[in-house]
């Protein structure tokens, strides 16, 4: 049983790599990363181009150098910051949840079996914990959404709690990119960025404070012990 996962997680890893260079060397990896040609190939989908939307936002979270900003631009431009942000939800959230469920059925067990119970203490074991970690990296734009995705699959975190804590992580993240992407520059990118990073640090602040206290009240008691 053990050997089959491995020879799966072998040939996912194997597969993405294949799939990551086949849309480079055709040149669409290209396209993604052109907003003008983006937006061209979305409105050549017609009544599909929401499906593309949503399509690639998945990908590009499945598949980690696929960058999703600007596919998320692109989105607001076309549809307006409304439905974009419903697109990018729909996209990124199913890819995240997709990211999720590929860790856990292929990777979790396996981390079990070289951590053994050791996998389930600490803060690895907490599910609040966990789920406001998740939260927190969804506003944060410098941590990777992929890498949360599939790190994710690796804890004991429920995949409800996974779920809610993306999602409503993701919404005002996509709602901004959304939204500025009507302007389509290069500044429109670093100030969603900057937003976004203001936005992350005051959700941080007061989980930071709050572990402080517990550490220093934790401090206080063993002295007065």
């Amino acid at each position: 049983m053990m050997t089959n996962r491995v020879f799966l997680l072998i040939a996912f890893i194997i597969t993405l790599f294949f799939v990551y260079f086949m849309l480079k060397n055709s040149g669409f990896l290209i396209i993604i990363m052109d907003t003008e040609r983006l937006i061209a190939w979305i409105n050549e989908l017609n009544y599909w181009g929401p499906g593309g939307i949503m399509v690639l936002m998945a990908i590009a979270v499945i598949i980690n150098p696929i960058p999703s900003a600007p596919i998320a631009l692109v989105a607001g431009a076309i549809y307006g910051h409304t439905w974009g942000t419903v697109y990018v939800v729909i996209g990124a959230g199913s890819g995240a949840l997709a990211a999720f469920w590929i860790a856990r059925l292929l990777g979790y067990e396996l981390l079990r079996r070289l951590l053994g119970e050791r996998i389930d203490l600490g803060w690895l074991g907490s599910q609040n914990f966990l789920t406001g970690m998740v939260f927190i990296s969804r506003l944060l734009p410098f941590i990777s959404f992929d890498l949360v995705s599939y790190g994710a699959g690796l804890t004991v975190i429920k995949f409800w709690r996974f779920a809610i804590a993306t999602l409503t992580g993701l919404i005002p993240a996509s709602f901004l990119l959304a939204h500025f992407g009507g302007e389509l520059t290069s500044s429109s990118l670093e100030q969603t960025i900057s937003i976004l990073l203001m936005l992350g640090f005051i959700t941080i602040i007061p989980i930071v404070i709050k572990v402080f206290l517990r550490w220093y009240k934790n401090i206080q008691s063993s002295h007065n012990s």
